[in-house]
């Protein structure tokens, strides 16, 4: 009797076993590989969203998911080195954060699943034709702002605002594409807009400093150079009193006066349900690209004072977070 029930514990030992493997069979771990081009804290909040996003989706690291962060340091010639590593590996998705570094593995691939993410512009930067989905191997999410209230922040700032300054890298389309249409819609509202050349980021504060003088406020783009050496950028606008407006919040916690832009980790954790959604069997092509309608208005009072600037009531009302 007792050889007959070992004999069935074995056997339904042996039956559970046999099932749990198949469960594992089903569920192959998965592969997700993230760069960006720099590290700052606004690509660090995508990519802290996105992986949050895929955890909470049942994509857990270490468990089911494999991921691989790597960031490209500012540098195009690592840029290049990690795009060819990640197309070599061929894991289930490729996430790319700033446009350098999705414009090369989208250039790269037209079989890997890419989605881009903290991209001002994916059409000017050729990562798909239009706002509907691809057909192709990529989509994504950008963080395009209207410009429009991106001037109505300036002149909340400074009311009386005639001369607009921007530090940029000429060699981002992004910031190229948001220094052309700023200066239109300056002009079309008697403000002149002087854009000064930081191809890399020790250019960033002396181009900053050439600005003294001959500027009502510095605006700051989510300019991959500038805002990974921002506190040069801010040190140079609080030594000579210079109101200084971002596009990013993040950007606010670091001393600039106000930004009215997207929360980066609700960007990544938006960009991890698209992730989730293809490795879950959606192709990447029928997905199309969106833009963040999640947008706040974030103050700095104290940068205000170094800045020479008193903030109206008002203004201060509007603010969905208030940093002293």
């Amino acid at each position: 009797m007792f050889g007959k029930m070992y004999f069935m514990r074995a056997a339904l030992a042996l039956t559970c076993a046999a099932t749990f493997a198949g469960a594992l069979a089903e569920t192959p771990m998965k592969s997700v590989m993230v760069t960006a081009i720099v590290d700052h804290p606004a690509l660090d909040a995508v990519r802290n969203g996105t992986r949050d996003a895929l955890r909470d989706a049942g994509y857990e690291v270490g468990k089911n998911l494999k991921w691989e962060f790597q960031s490209a340091q500012g540098n195009a010639s690592i840029v290049s080195q990690i795009t060819r590593q990640f197309v070599g590996a061929n894991p289930d998705v490729i996430v790319a954060i700033a446009t350098p570094s999705a414009q090369s593995l989208v250039a790269a691939t037209k079989t890997i699943p890419i989605v881009y993410s903290g991209v001002a512009d994916p059409i000017a930067a050729q990562l798909v034709k239009d706002w509907k989905p691809s057909g192709t191997n990529v989509t994504g999410l950008s963080h395009m702002l209207d410009l429009n209230k991106q001037i109505g922040i300036m002149k909340a700032v400074v009311p009386n605002v005639k001369r607009v300054g921007i530090v940029y890298n000429p060699g981002e389309v992004n910031s190229t594409v948001v220094v052309k249409q700023l200066r239109t819609l300056l002009e079309r509202q008697g403000i002149a807009l002087i854009d000064v050349a930081a191809p890399r980021t020790v250019d960033v504060a002396p181009a900053a400093k050439s600005l003294i003088g001959k500027v009502d406020l510095i605006y700051s783009t989510t300019d991959n150079n500038v805002v990974s050496t921002y506190e040069s950028l801010v040190k140079v606008c609080n030594d000579a009193k210079i109101p200084l407006v971002a596009s990013d919040t993040d950007s606010v916690k670091r001393g600039a006066i106000a930004a009215y832009g997207v929360n980066f980790y609700n960007l990544g954790r938006a960009t991890g349900k698209v992730v989730a959604r293809i490795l879950n069997g959606e192709k990447p092509g029928a997905i199309a690209s969106t833009t963040s309608k999640d947008l706040e208005l974030f103050i700095n009072r104290t940068a205000a004072q170094k800045q020479g600037v008193v903030l109206s009531p008002q203004f201060l009302k509007q603010a969905n977070k208030v940093i002293d």
